[in-house]
């Protein structure tokens, strides 16, 4: 089905709504997608080494600092950051690339709503919740939630699109094929790109 994620939630200069459709996906894609969904783990990330850790807590504190002014609250900036990262590395994801996603989705608003109806931080539709979750439409406003769904379902278009990003996007926002969305997300996720002191 189509991933349909409309862009712009609320309209911001950086909106980028794309026309809805739905696609067929295979069984074993829908019950990848709903075994995924359905992981109930905490976002709590673990590491082989404390050098991987180190390097954890500096990107926490970068993004930190670039994300401040957008999430002025130290505890849900350092909650969604964490969950960011968690739920981008679980997908196989460069958190940067998520958090850039994000700023063209809703702007780091995460009761943000579209014109056609998609929601969260990361603009999921609801018909999602039908298709791999419990129906339950409002957990999209859930945090962790709303990430988990992003997360693996622009996952589940890079292995649709043999890992072309720009592909992979432009399905994530129902676009595919034209330049607009995927050359926004690219372009905004060079500001969150992690520069690593060690």
């Amino acid at each position: 089905m189509a991933l349909a994620l409309a862009t712009g939630a609320l309209h911001g200069p950086n909106a980028h709504a794309g026309s809805q459709k739905e696609e067929a996906l295979a069984d074993s894609v829908r019950l990848a997608l709903s075994n995924a969904i359905l992981d109930a783990r905490p976002p709590k990330p673990t590491f082989r080494n404390p050098a991987d850790q180190q390097r954890y807590q500096v990107w926490l504190a970068q993004m930190s600092a670039r994300l401040q002014r957008r999430l002025p609250d130290q505890q849900v900036r350092t909650e969604f950051l964490e969950t960011a990262w968690y739920e981008a590395h679980r997908a196989g994801l460069d958190p940067g690339l998520v958090l850039g996603l994000i700023q063209v989705e809703s702007a780091y608003r995460k009761y943000a709503v579209s014109m056609v109806g998609a929601r969260g931080y990361m603009q999921v539709m609801p018909f999602w919740t039908n298709v791999i979750g419990d129906r339950n439409r409002s957990a999209l406003f859930n945090m962790q939630t709303n990430l988990r769904y992003g997360c693996a379902i622009l996952r589940m278009y890079l292995d649709m699109e043999a890992g072309n990003l720009y592909l992979a996007l432009g399905r994530y926002n129902g676009s595919r094929g034209r330049p607009e969305y995927p050359n926004a997300v690219l372009s905004a996720w060079q500001n969150w790109k992690f520069k690593s002191p060690l």
